[in-house]
């Protein structure tokens, strides 16, 4: 009997180890399409935060996980791969529309028109500045908006938030603080990048 249940606890055991081994294979890497489905939306968010266009974030995206295809068996941690790449491909699109977006967000046509190599410049530092943003959690990123985007005072933001006013100019002057220190770090130390 006591045979009987050491071979019993043996197999128990084994069992344990091939469904944690099988764990640890499922969480390392994925199917292409379980990324797909639990990342799209955050990709999404990460590439229009560098782009700024809804469409072209989609391309980058999709563009993105075509990349992952054919290069499936290399990448190793397909997540990290993916954000890359999508910065990347986002930082080119950037480079090569230069042109249009400097004449869709030119306020003044007759005004004298800033060299190439400078807006360059100023869109490769937006677009950091928007991957770093899109990196940051919700309640962060909800805190910016509502002060930048939604132009609100400290007061109104406390109410919509249920922060208090001091927590709220403190938190947004550790996020901007935190920002400026990462674009240092990233090699922007101006708008004009």
């Amino acid at each position: 009997m006591e045979n009987t249940n050491s071979t019993l606890l043996s197999r128990t055991r084994a069992a344990g180890d091939l469904l944690t081994a099988s764990r640890v294979m499922i969480e390392e890497k994925p199917s292409i399409r379980a990324i797909y489905d639990s990342q799209e939306s955050a990709l999404l968010r990460f590439a229009y935060g560098i782009c700024g266009q809804r469409e072209t974030a989609e391309d980058l995206v999709q563009e993105a996980f075509l990349r992952l295809h054919e290069h499936w068996q290399e990448v190793q941690n397909p997540v990290a791969w993916l954000y890359r790449s999508i910065r990347n491909l986002a930082l080119n699109h950037l480079r090569d529309h230069r042109k249009e977006s400097a004449m869709e967000n030119a306020d003044d046509l007759c005004s004298e028109a800033p060299s190439a190599d400078e807006t360059l410049g100023k869109m490769e530092a937006i677009g950091v500045l928007r991957m770093l943003m899109a990196e940051m959690n919700e309640e962060d990123m909800r805190l910016i908006q509502l002060k930048y985007h939604g132009s609100l005072s400290y007061d109104d933001i406390s109410k919509r938030t249920g922060l208090s006013v001091s927590n709220v100019g403190y938190k947004l002057h550790h996020l901007l603080k935190g920002l400026a220190d990462s674009l240092r770090r990233m090699g922007v130390e101006s708008v004009e990048g």
